[in-house]
């Protein structure tokens, strides 16, 4: 079965939307995947502001929000088949939206997007909303890319994505992963007071210094303690850890250097617990996906670290870096069509695996393309009637 599904992904970082048009192929439970294109939208600078402040809005204006940036999402799909000449080529949509709240322990989390209104935009099928199940069920609602790695990328011991949150996943039954810190949201917020957007390859950070107590203090964040599954809110980053760096008074590129040191040794620290759940003593690969992948600083004091332990860290095509997480949003929609699990509770903690995702589309007609589109595997019975979907 072939699926050309389109993955859209806002990371905390907030340094664009990124979009992704893929083939997706299932044969005999094995699953492949092209990338036929990506590109990542900036957000102007309203936008960022919008979305950086949403979780201070009162109810109402936070629901204006959420529709209007449903409709922005479906005027830039749009815009993205435009350039790149797929007019009746999508069968699907598969949108992550934008996180503003996120609290598992009191079960919410929210992403702005409305799903009904990228509908309306594109006129095409809409998978959105696709954490909420597992919170509902008693789960993180976090990490849920490990089900692409698991399906499209299993030749790894580990995936690390350096986003505006770090993450890690254990390619081992059962499958683990977790949140691991703040990173790229942080290290922008840092340059920013710099007029700069981000660290190009992380030269400021390695012409600083690493300052010990600074480092001290971040190493002995509560979070750190605590076991998995976990996963962190965006303000975890924007509000206790900002704030702790800059209060240090240290000079900013002794900041950066001594958050990125921090930044590696916690994600090595990860690798640590991981491998001690494991039973494998030859080398192992851990792929390295996301912004911060960009981070040649970064990256390499990763590596530096993680060679003690006897794991390589592993950059792929800069279109996997860039765009996995989009990749993965395509495929857990095309999951979510053939209603099949597409969140681990074994990563979240939930009670029970779930298949997560709102679904619906503008007007039947749109669904059925041209028989070169998309085959989507879905009865007869749920497409009469599309409350089954949702």
């Amino acid at each position: 079965m072939v699926y050309r599904a389109l993955g859209l992904m806002s990371g905390s970082s907030l340094d664009g939307l990124d979009i992704v048009f893929a083939e997706i192929q299932e044969n005999g439970g094995k699953w492949r995947f092209e990338i036929l294109a990506a590109d990542c939208y900036p957000y102007a600078d309203e936008w960022v502001s919008r979305l950086q402040n949403a979780t201070r809005l009162n109810a109402f204006d936070y629901q204006l929000l959420h529709v209007e940036y449903g409709h922005y999402l479906g005027r830039e799909v749009n815009r993205f088949i435009d350039a790149h000449d797929l007019h009746y080529k999508v069968g699907l949509i598969a949108s992550h939206g934008h996180t503003s709240f996120h609290d598992p322990s009191r079960g919410l989390t929210a992403q702005l997007g409305d799903g009904a209104a990228l509908a309306a935009e594109t006129g095409l099928p809409v998978v959105s909303d696709l954490r909420s199940m597992d919170v509902a069920l008693g789960g993180q609602g976090a990490p849920i890319v490990p089900i692409g790695e698991q399906l499209l990328l299993g030749d790894y011991a580990y995936f690390l994505n350096l986003g505006g949150i770090a993450n890690i996943s254990a390619n081992q039954v059962p499958y683990i992963a977790f949140d691991v810190c703040a990173a790229n949201r942080v290290l922008n917020m840092l340059v920013n007071e710099d007029g700069k957007a981000f660290d190009d390859k992380g030269a400021m950070a390695a012409s600083g210094q690493v300052k010990s107590d600074l480092l001290e203090k971040l190493n002995d964040l509560d979070y750190y303690r605590k076991p998995w599954p976990k996963s962190l809110a965006n303000e975890w980053g924007t509000d206790v850890v900002y704030p702790l760096i800059k209060e240090s008074g240290y000079s900013l590129n002794d900041r950066l250097r001594t958050f990125t040191e921090h930044i590696a040794i916690q994600i090595t620290a990860a690798v640590d617990l991981l491998k001690a759940t494991a039973t494998k003593t030859e080398p192992e690969k851990l792929l390295v996906t996301g912004g911060g992948a960009f981070n040649n600083f970064l990256v390499k004091r990763l590596s530096d670290l993680l060679l003690e332990k006897n794991v390589e860290v592993v950059l792929p095509d800069n279109n996997l870096i860039a765009y996995k997480e989009a990749l993965v949003m395509a495929l857990i929609g095309v999951l979510r069509w053939r209603e099949e699990v597409n969140v681990f509770s074994s990563v979240t903690g939930a009670r029970r695996d779930s298949v997560g995702g709102h679904c619906g589309f503008r007007e039947k007609h749109n669904f059925l393309q041209p028989q070169h589109l998309l085959q989507l595997s879905i009865t007869a019975t749920a497409y009469g009637n599309p409350g089954t979907c949702s």
